[in-house]
């Protein structure tokens, strides 16, 4: 019995001793050292995706994610469903979305192939749109909300827009409005993270939109407390130090104009249960609303774009719960002053940006980004849209979004903001 004691004795103390070895080794030389050095990793198949730059540190796998996972986890976890790929029925059809006339015309999606134009100047604006970053992260004059908190300081749940591709070691912090399906899409492909008939889907549009988004396809910084417990923090640092982040945005008053569109002039349940019939009842003085969309369509009951301009600047709205994704500040989404980007990119320049990103990851041999999204939701559309909002309303608003315009140098919309 004493034997016994012992023994499971030694296994506990070696188990911590190995976690604490692994946590060191890994803190000092990287993962990549530590893959070449273990026989914990796996061979890649024929034609091995490539790395990421800066030779081997590089060499990113999860395998060292898949130890410790072992390690820090009970017997009991080991069917966690956030440790396996996500696979999905069979699915067949075309590679194109099929899109309803109406949404196709609200989304503005462009399916015509063009080749971007390279610019021979990349590298240096995507140095400027960095160096700003800094700068405005770093002046003491220019204060924005949680500018100044540190990274530990982030709750667990504003983590969810971080995803991470640890074959590639990357990480992409994504941004709803700001052609973040495709952006999906393409980390799908590169993480093998979602099976079609149990192959990894090689073409990012052959991936539903469906399943783009549903939270379990991929690992973002959120999950890694139920994965790695108390190192998470400890794990996540690790890989902001070592793996390319990137994060797209977009002039954030034309974002506003996109989200509008695509989640109140099309037909949507959630949206208008959650939204827009509180909107509706507090702006519109609607006081029986149909209990659906199909229904309050039909009767000609839709927010306004006022309706939205004035929900989001009233104080009451963020005291009830936090801006939805889809209209919240990047600086909120991505915490660009706690995370330092490797690569800024932006909507108004998303051929360009994307081509020069894929080249800078090294997978633009492995695939293309997927067809342009047309930006339909132009920055000339600005001003007749805020045609009919007060100023009083724009400069309350811009107030709100001021942060996102200095920070991704977006200039300051005048036109909107005087008489």
């Amino acid at each position: 019995m004493t034997k016994m004691r012992l023994l499971r004795l030694w296994i506990v103390l070696g188990s911590v001793f190995m976690i604490l070895l692994i946590i060191v080794y890994w803190d000092n030389v990287g993962t990549a050292h530590f893959y070449l050095h273990t026989s914990f990793s796996r061979p890649h198949p024929p034609g091995a995706l490539p790395t990421t730059g800066k030779d081997e540190e590089r060499e990113f796998v999860s395998d060292v994610d898949e130890f410790l996972d072992k390690l820090l986890s009970s017997s009991g976890r080991q069917n966690d469903p956030l440790r396996k790929k996500t696979e999905q029925p069979p699915l067949h059809g075309s590679s194109k979305p099929i899109l309803g006339n109406m949404e196709e015309s609200v989304r503005g999606y462009d399916w015509s192939t063009r080749d971007a134009k390279q610019n021979p100047d990349q590298e240096k604006l995507q140095a400027e749109r960095r160096n700003m970053l800094r700068e405005f992260c770093a002046n003491a004059s220019f204060v924005f909300p949680t500018k100044n908190r540190s990274f530990d300081d982030i709750p667990n749940y504003e983590l969810n827009h971080l995803i991470v591709d640890d074959r590639h070691g990357i990480i992409y912090c994504y941004v709803p409005k700001v052609a973040c399906t495709n952006w999906k899409r393409v980390m799908i492909v590169l993480s093998e993270s979602l099976l079609d008939q149990g192959i990894p889907y090689k073409d990012p549009l052959d991936i539903p939109r469906e399943h783009v988004h549903n939270t379990s396809t991929h690992l973002t910084f959120n999950k890694f407390w139920r994965r790695y417990g108390k190192f998470s923090r400890h794990l996540m640092k690790i890989k902001l130090k070592k793996y390319t982040k990137f994060l797209f945005v977009r002039d954030p008053f034309v974002r506003l104009i996109s989200a509008f569109r695509s989640k109140f002039e099309l037909e949507n349940d959630e949206f208008y249960r959650r939204f827009a019939v509180p909107m509706l009842k507090l702006y519109s003085n609607h006081t029986s609303l149909p209990t659906s969309v199909s229904e309050a369509f039909s009767a000609g009951l839709k927010v306004s774009f006022p309706d939205f301009i004035q929900y989001l600047i009233d104080p009451r709205t963020e005291k009830l719960a936090p801006f939805n994704e889809h209209w919240r500040q990047v600086y909120r989404l991505c915490h660009p002053c706690q995370i330092d980007y490797d690569f800024v990119g932006k909507l108004e320049t998303l051929d360009e940006d994307a081509a020069q990103l894929l080249q800078l990851l090294k997978v633009d041999k492995l695939l293309h980004f997927p067809p342009s999204y047309r930006n339909r939701t132009a920055s000339s559309w600005e001003e007749d849209w805020f045609a009919k909002i007060p100023l009083a309303w724009r400069q309350q608003l811009y107030k709100l979004y001021e942060a996102d315009f200095v920070l991704f140098g977006y200039p300051k919309p005048e036109n909107l903001l005087k008489d």
